[in-house]
């Protein structure tokens, strides 16, 4: 894998977290479960998140030269 999934996978972490919580609350207000009960989820897939972030790879390396200034 290379740099693109890596980035791809940090692009759609914030989305699915707020899926995932999106879900949770619904599913408190509907009475199905309470939220008290469902919050782990979010810890497990904030961890697969990191898990699929870190088998991406690393993330590309800035090839400008110290200082941020191209010549």
């Amino acid at each position: 894998m290379n740099g693109t999934n890596y980035s791809l996978v940090q692009a759609i972490r914030g989305p699915i977290m707020l899926i995932t919580l999106g879900t949770l609350v619904a599913m408190d207000y509907f009475g199905v479960y309470g939220f008290s009960r469902t919050w782990p989820l979010l810890i497990i897939i904030f961890g697969c998140l990191k898990l699929l972030e870190r088998i991406a790879g690393v993330p590309p390396r800035d090839t400008r030269p110290p200082g941020g200034s191209v010549v």
